[in-house]
């Protein structure tokens, strides 16, 4: 019988020992090394902060999303002023799972040198616009999320807007999809993919293994898709789908919200004559 008191008394010192952890360090206890498969990381609520500065911290950002549940778009600046204890404090408990988590934040935005479509230098000529719809309901194809954000230029005919790579990389898939139109794939160095979907058509003939370079023409803006015959076009209006995909533990190809890479992407704005 001893045991059996001994083997309870020790369940119960574990059991509070643990509870009082949890209790004392709720964000850390979050953390594992699937949080970059999250639903949380996945939104990349980045926030205006992060947006207001000249470069990019991923320690401080992965400390502040663990601490703030991984959304940081009504932080206050003030409430992060402690990110360096924070980041401390989580290294010592979770050394690498926060690295990983730091790291996934660099592979989605260290490779990013330009916005997807240039200002025009002609007077008079709309932008385009987007918002965030990393999420929503889809129904072509079946009941289904939208894995991506949508670069708005309906005020132009279809092969109006140019699309230029936000990143460098290699061209990985190229050609017709029935959802995604006339689309094109390219591998960032830092592992994320990007997708760039429905062109109007593309800017040379690419080919699979291809390298790209930052602010690269790609194409053109259109609305190609949503039909199995290459070609189908007018079933929406023009626009850019631009997806992120990361391959995780568990997933090929994961996405996470674009949403805040183009507005952070916003600060490499380049301008073109069309």
């Amino acid at each position: 019988m001893l045991w059996i008191w001994i083997s309870i008394l020790f369940m119960s010192a574990y059991q509070m020992t643990l509870t009082n952890y949890f209790l004392n360090n709720p964000d850390y206890f979050q953390l594992n090394a699937y949080t970059w498969e999250s639903e949380e990381f996945r939104s990349l609520d980045l926030g205006e902060i992060f947006l207001a500065e000249d470069e990019l911290d991923f320690d401080r950002i992965a400390a502040c999303m663990v601490k703030k549940q991984y959304d940081l778009r009504e932080v206050k600046v003030r409430e992060l002023a402690d990110w360096k204890v924070w980041e401390k404090e989580i290294r010592q408990q979770k050394p690498v799972e926060f690295q990983k988590l730091r790291n996934s934040y660099a592979m989605v935005f260290s490779d990013i040198y330009c916005f997807p479509v240039p200002v025009s230098m002609r007077e008079g000529t709309p932008f385009v616009d987007y918002a965030d719809g990393f999420g929503d309901p889809r129904s072509y194809g079946g009941e289904r999320r939208h894995e991506g954000c949508d670069i708005m230029g309906a005020s132009r005919p279809r092969g109006f807007y140019p699309v230029l790579s936000m990143t460098g990389g290699v061209v990985e898939k190229v050609g017709w999809l029935e959802k995604g139109g006339w689309r094109i794939g390219i591998r960032a160095p830092s592992g994320a993919y990007f997708y760039y979907a429905h062109l109007y058509r593309y800017a040379k003939e690419w080919e699979v293994g291809e390298k790209v370079e930052p602010g690269m023409l790609l194409g053109y803006m259109g609305d190609s898709g949503y039909g199995v015959q290459e070609g189908t076009v007018g079933n929406f209006d023009v626009h850019l789908h631009l997806g992120i995909y990361l391959k995780t533990d568990h997933y090929e190809e994961l996405s996470v919200n674009p949403y805040w890479v183009l507005r952070y992407s916003e600060r490499f704005i380049r301008q073109a004559d069309y």
